[in-house]
């Protein structure tokens, strides 16, 4: 059979397809003879070809993969000695290859100890004083570790003193490869007691890696994958190495005559230590090398003739990812998002203004994208200490004479218009013409330069609220006019997305222009031209937004045929992206008109639940060189080759089971996933008791998601995950069956625990960030049934204390012991206060005694951030924290006596931050003594002179208009809570004087409320103040200042007082301006 088995696969190498035919089905029949595993062995060992040899092991590679338990015992013992024999005796790179990869599929079914002979070969060869004997046993080392690195544990010490040698061989750079490799396999998997070892291996791997750069760049560049493996497993290894990594890399980073893809590497590596390690990078002061090498690469010229992808006139942003610049700006980001602001700007700024100040255009443009990528992670820090010098060097750029630095001031705009909200709003006088001016005069034939105009107006205008009024007929002018006159998809494309953020800002003053809007995106949407695809995605995205934002009556008649359209979107056409935003529709549709979705919700979560399914799109990388092509092991072009059509006899093809070294996600799928999960949630929550069937298929799928690679998809699982806890709790609220009560408790009793868990384990800031917003919802919507389980309060408590004192792993598992430096990167706060959040929820969640033991825990760590050293963001989370929990106190069973024993503790800094430089700190202390008056009532009453005066001492001097209508409702709760304590004579008149309210309009509710109370209590005292309290009144009334419930309130007061002091009422009346005194007239004569 051999001499036939060799022709046949001598034939397969003929450039003749009929001829190739013919051997495939002989092939085929030699495959169903029990002998073909020698029979290849033979070939294998003896053929003079070396191509036939290379074939011969890739068949019985994938004979053993699919088939080994039907390889009698006697064929795997001579397998396994003729494959080493040949091994040994092989002198072809690439067939001594594919027997490494043989031997590799054998040790996944046969591990180390069943194959004693490998390891003695293993051992022979790796220790041998012949290089090439060296070279050729790593590789089959890295080839068999790979393949299967746990059951190489006993082995892995002895491993890694070879490691140690091998490292030092410099001449041999294909060793170091194969070496590097292996190490890379095996460095998930060691245990503490390698950790020493390893250790000791980072200088001279870094050395090895310095060598094997300069002798095979694509091989240095898989090699650096080491510091990553190392870095992300167990970064313990590295610490006392980071200076000599980090200079190594900035090494790499810095030199332009290699490769992108070798710097890319280096500079990777420095951002994801500055991650994980950001204390330890600022403590062995390597902030300022790194800064001094990021600058130059930041800001280099590209080479002469040619423009930065980004610049490029068809220049697509989204790939550009890998270039060197890239890197250093990613760089920059990350340091933005992991240092405490005033270490990072004080060493930071001095370069990045040079680069502004330069003659040089991509200095001033490296200047301006150092600038953008702080806004994220520094925002408090430039809002509130440079926002205006920062602005306005942005907005200078905008009239640079290049237009690569006009560019980059649009991105940094755009950035700035993200991230630095509210403030970066308050400057839309001066923003706005500059940025219309740019939307008339733009040469519109630069697309990619229109581009970044609309990503720069789209940001602004979205967040402008009321203030876009003066410029809405403008900005719908031009976009209406480009939907309608406009020859290029794109510019229609751009105009659309502009009309969804302007809608988030103008909601109901878009109406006028909703036909006009409505008609366009129909049209785009029932267009089924492949080309029209990005223009249909971005039409959906509007269209949801529309749905949430121009109001129920006028949105709702369109419900039903945006639900059909959708469907009848994601039925024609397979993309996506397309799919994603049918979801975010149907989702947006839900919020107005939830029964136009009912009859859907079969169709509507069938697709999702395949989309979260779904492996599309994921790419499972496998050891072996992709799927098995048959001729050429290394030719990655080509997927299925004969052989698996030869070999899968069963038809089945799939993926599990196999190697699989690491997946890669298309970006695409990921965002689709995500999308499904929030849209499955906020359905299953607005559509209640009609996703009950789908609920628990829904909650499966998305359940699975929760270890997903890709931590946006982790965090909308975990969100929707609240969500159906939240819908459940809806349902038996509106049904409340024993049946339903049990649902409820099985889903929280899955899900809290499961948050809990990734709070302390998940290593993604945003996730657990996700993860303890999901977890207040389910607090705050399902009350004291979330907390019914035995112990579930203390360890939700104690998951916050955690958070508060940085013991989660995403925190860097608590820091140094050392470590007693207030300053910390803004994200790492952010996170403590979605963790504080949940303080006053519990406390409004439960009786006061139940929850005071734990609260005894947490407040010193919420005080401790009042301190004056510490940030203003610091200052008001923990001031305001104070308050939301008194006022929780104030409406649960117990809450009064609780609220008392720690009235001693909580005055003090309260009082302190009255007094505080920051307007919004001043706020929430005011706010906060006010309803610690009302929950303590009668225990702080001795307190109450002091208040008093220090309330009279603001109101003198405070011009922050928030802080003054706080001001006022403090008072308010004082009255009503122990109105003889309150010398109303001298305090009404000038709480009266400060009407009506202007800014912090909820606490309408409380001073109405306390009108109303002192009408009932002390009626002459209204009656004096009458002229002043009709003016306020008239502001408010009829207008959405105000809730239904006070408007009532209200209303019931005035009419009394008009009955029973109609005089005074009248002579009130009358001092309004006369336009003014129809509403009020009609007010009270109304029943």
């Amino acid at each position: 059979m051999t001499e036939q088995l060799e022709h046949i696969l001598s034939q397969l190498t003929q450039p003749d397809n009929a001829i190739i035919q013919q051997a495939t089905a002989q092939l085929k029949q030699a495959f169903k003879d029990p002998a073909i595993i020698p029979a290849l062995c033979a070939v294998m060992t003896g053929s003079q070809d070396p191509q036939i040899r290379q074939s011969a092991a890739v068949m019985l590679r994938m004979r053993v993969k699919k088939h080994w338990k039907k390889i009698s015992p006697d064929h795997r013992e001579s397998l396994k000695a003729v494959v080493l024999q040949a091994f040994q005796q092989e002198t072809e790179h690439t067939v001594r290859h594919s027997l490494s990869q043989l031997s590799a599929v054998m040790v996944k079914h046969e591990t180390p100890d069943r194959w004693p002979a490998l390891l003695t070969l293993l051992n022979q060869s790796t220790h041998s004083n012949n290089p090439q004997d060296r070279q050729v046993g790593l590789l089959l080392l890295s080839k068999v570790v790979e393949s299967n690195p746990e059951p190489f544990k006993p082995h892995y010490r002895q491993l890694l003193q070879l490691f140690g040698t091998v490292l030092q061989d410099l001449n041999n750079p294909t060793a170091l490869y194969y070496c590097i490799l292996t190490l890379t396999a095996i460095t998930a998997y060691t245990g503490s007691e390698e950790m020493n070892m390893m250790r000791s291996l980072v200088p001279r791997l870094i050395t090895a890696l310095k060598s094997l750069i300069k002798a095979d760049e694509n091989q240095a560049s898989e090699a650096m994958e080491v510091l990553d493996e190392l870095m992300e497993s167990e970064v313990s290894i590295i610490v006392p190495h980071l200076a000599e990594i980090v200079r190594f890399c900035l090494e790499i980073g810095a030199d332009t005559s290699l490769s992108d893809s070798v710097r890319v590497k280096a500079l990777s590596c420095i951002s994801v230590l500055i991650r994980l390690k950001s204390k330890a990078v600022l403590k062995q002061k390597l902030l300022n090398p790194i800064l001094q090498t990021v600058f130059p690469v930041l800001s280099a010229a590209p080479p002469p003739g040619e423009e930065d992808p980004e610049d490029e006139e068809n220049g697509d942003d989204e790939n550009d990812n890998e270039s060197p610049k890239h890197l250093a700006a990613q760089v920059i980001d990350t340091m933005a998002l992991h240092m405490p602001p005033e270490k990072l700007f004080h060493q930071l700024m001095p370069l990045a203004q040079g680069c502004l100040a330069s003659q040089n255009p991509y200095e001033r443009k490296g200047g301006l994208m150092c600038l953008a990528v702080l806004a994220e992670g520094c925002a408090d820090h430039i809002r509130t200490k440079m926002l205006s010098s920062m602005l306005q060097t942005v907005c200078q750029s905008l009239s640079d004479s290049n237009q690569v630095v006009r560019s980059a001031g649009l991105f940094a705009l755009g950035q700035f218009s993200e991230h630095l909200q509210p403030e970066v709003s308050k400057y839309h006088t001066e923003l706005m013409p500059l940025l219309l001016g740019y939307m008339s005069s733009l040469n519109r034939a630069k697309i990619g330069h229109l581009t970044k105009a609309f990503y720069a107006l789209e940001n602004f205008v979205e967040n402008l609220g009321d203030d876009i009024q003066p410029y809405l007929p403008t900005l719908m002018e031009t976009m209406l006019s480009a939907l309608c006159s406009s020859e290029s998809l794109k510019i229609k494309e751009l105009a659309v997305s502009a009309i969804g953020a302007i809608a988030n800002a103008a909601k109901e003053q878009l109406v006028p222009y909703f036909s006009p809007v409505i008609e366009s995106l129909k049209g785009f949407l029932t267009d089924t031209r492949d080309e029209m695809r990005a223009l249909q995605t971005q039409a959906l995205d509007t269209l949801s937004v529309l749905a949430r934002t121009i109001g129920k009556e006028v949105f709702s008649p369109l419900a039903a045929e945006c639900v059909q359209l959708g469907l009848n979107l994601s039925d024609a056409v397979d993309d996506p992206d397309l799919r994603r935003c049918t979801y975010s529709l149907f989702s947006a549709v839900s919020t107005v008109s939830p029964d136009c979705l009912v009859p859907h919700l079969t169709a509507i979560s069938t697709v999702m639940l395949m989309s979260l399914k779904s492996t599309e799109g994921v790419t499972a990388h496998l050891e072996e060189d992709k799927q098995f092509v048959l001729l050429d092991e290394d030719d990655d072009d080509e997927e299925d080759g004969a052989g698996d059509t030869i070999l899968d006899e069963d038809g089945e093809n799939d993926v599990v089971g196999q190697n699989v070294a690491g997946f890669s996600v298309e970006n695409a799928y990921i965002d689709e996933k995500e999308d499904a999960c929030d849209a499955l949630g906020e359905i299953a929550f607005n559509t209640g008791v009609a996703f009950l069937p789908f609920l628990e298929p829904s909650f499966q799928q998305v359940y699975e998601l929760r270890d997903f690679p890709h931590g946006d998809v982790r965090r909308a699982a975990f969100g929707a995950m609240g969500q159906f806890c939240r819908a459940q709790h809806k349902v038996w609220q509106a049904n409340p069956t024993d049946e339903n009560h049990q649902a409820l408790h099985k889903l929280l009793a899955v899900v809290l625990p499961c948050f809990l868990e990734a709070v302390r384990g998940e290593r993604e800031r945003q996730v657990v960030m996700g993860v303890l917003e999901a977890l207040n919802g389910v607090v705050k919507f399902c009350q004291a049934e979330a907390l019914q389980a035995p112990g579930r309060l203390g360890e939700i408590s104690h998951v916050i204390r955690d958070v508060l004192k940085k013991k989660t792993v995403c925190q860097d598992g608590g820091g140094d012991a050392d470590d007693d430096d207030e300053q910390q990167a803004e994200y790492d706060a952010m996170l403590q206060e979605f963790a504080g959040e949940g303080i006053p929820l519990l406390a409004s969640a439960v009786p006061a005694d139940t929850f005071m033991p734990y609260l005894n825990e947490l407040l010193p760590l919420i005080m401790n951030k009042a301190k004056s050293s510490c940030t203003v963001a610091d200052r008001s989370f923990s001031v305001g924290t104070l308050g939301e929990t008194l006022h929780a106190l104030a409406k649960v069973q117990g809450g009064r006596g609780v609220a008392g024993r720690l009235s001693n503790r909580l005055l003090p800094v309260l009082v302190g931050g009255v007094k505080d430089q920051d307007p919004e700190v001043r706020n929430n202390s005011v706010f906060g003594l006010g309803v610690l008056a009302q929950a303590a009532g009668p225990i702080v009453v001795s307190d109450y002179p002091m208040m008093l005066s220090l309330f009279s001492n603001l109101l003198a001097k405070e011009s922050d208009r928030r802080v003054i209508d706080n001001l006022c409702a403090a008072l308010c709760r004082m009255i009503m809570t122990n109105m003889e304590s309150v010398p109303l004579d001298q305090v009404f008149p000038a709480l009266i004087a400060q009407l009506p309210l202007k800014e912090d309009l909820e606490e309408n509710k409380t001073v109405y409320q306390c009108l109303a109370f002192l009408y009932s209590n002390n009626p002459a005292l209204i009656v004096s103040q009458l002229k002043s309290i009709v003016a306020a009144s008239n502001h408010v009334l009829g207008t959405k200042d105000i809730d239904e419930e006070t408007q009532n309130t209200l209303l019931l007061l005035l009419r009394d007082i008009a009955q029973r002091h109609a005089q005074e009422f009248q002579g009130a009346v009358m001092s309004l301006p006369a336009e003014q005194r129809p509403k009020m007239t009609a007010a009270v004569t109304q029943s």
